[in-house]
């Protein structure tokens, strides 16, 4: 048994390369935290897609520090963890904006997949209001081959999918309470419908990574220390959070954001 899993949740993400739910908080905890999120959202705009909030909004820090869910990553990566990439992932009520299959990896650049995806629900994630569904299994197969759609009411940044041929009808729904979370391995296929419903379906998604991973598009990569030691430094340190939207986290968010769309929107 690990801190946080049973040892049957470990060998089930091995195996399918996803767990879920895995409880973080309580129901009350995540309304608050999806209440300090909009409240941020009234003030200074969609929080949508903005790149590591967690580097000037104390809700996503906080949540990317939580006990509960770094004892889960723990348990599947070991116990020196830096928190790599963040974002919120908001489908609005009525939106049919989906996901196409794909997998995490495919641009990210890294030199091994000692990475875990957590997506913290702060609102209830169904088929109905266009949570996410994996391909059980998929992770195996490594990396497969992609293509570039920039559909237009695709949410990925290219529309990137996959195009070699898998049966769909295998796939899982992922079904999330607020305050719970699933964990899901960076080649896992997944995707995902629009939300039918009338509330909003909101999701932050943390990456977590080993320090023996190595970013090979760039040398101005940065990530957080969140758990351990980083004995080898591949990864630029990150301002601590101290205060909401403090102006050198937005600073250092905003070169953050140009990195990443040089980078990898681009290659």
């Amino acid at each position: 048994m690990g801190k946080a899993l049973e040892q049957h949740q470990i060998a089930g993400y091995r195996d399918q390369g996803y767990i879920f739910p895995v409880p973080v908080m309580t129901p009350e905890e995540a309304a608050g935290h999806r209440a300090r999120l909009e409240a941020a959202e009234a003030a200074r705009g969609p929080m949508h897609y903005v790149v590591k909030p967690y580097l000037v909004f104390s809700s996503a820090w906080e949540i990317a520090r939580h006990p509960a869910l770094l004892d889960a990553v723990e348990d599947i990566l070991g116990p020196d963890i830096l928190l790599w990439d963040s974002a919120y992932v908001i489908k609005e009520a009525y939106d049919q904006r989906h996901v196409s299959w794909h997998q995490d990896l495919t641009y990210w650049g890294l030199d091994r997949d000692e990475l875990v995806t957590a997506w913290v629900a702060l609102s209830p994630a169904r088929p109905d209001t266009g949570g996410m569904k994996m391909l059980p299994g998929s992770h195996r197969a490594g990396a497969l081959p992609h293509r570039d759609t920039y559909d237009p009411v695709n949410i990925l940044h290219r529309g990137q999918e996959v195009t070699a041929a898998f049966d769909e009808t295998a796939a899982v729904d992922v079904v999330l309470a607020p305050g719970e979370a699933s964990l899901h391995h960076g080649w896992v296929m997944h995707a995902s419908h629009g939300n039918p419903s009338d509330d909003r379906r909101i999701g932050l998604t943390l990456q977590y990574l080993t320090p023996r991973v190595r970013q090979t598009k760039t040398d101005r990569e940065s990530a957080t220390l969140v758990r351990g030691q980083d004995r080898y430094g591949h990864f630029r340190p990150e301002p601590a959070f101290k205060t909401d939207f403090a102006p050198v986290n937005l600073a250092f968010q905003q070169e953050v954001e140009r990195l990443k769309h040089e980078v990898y929107d681009t290659n």
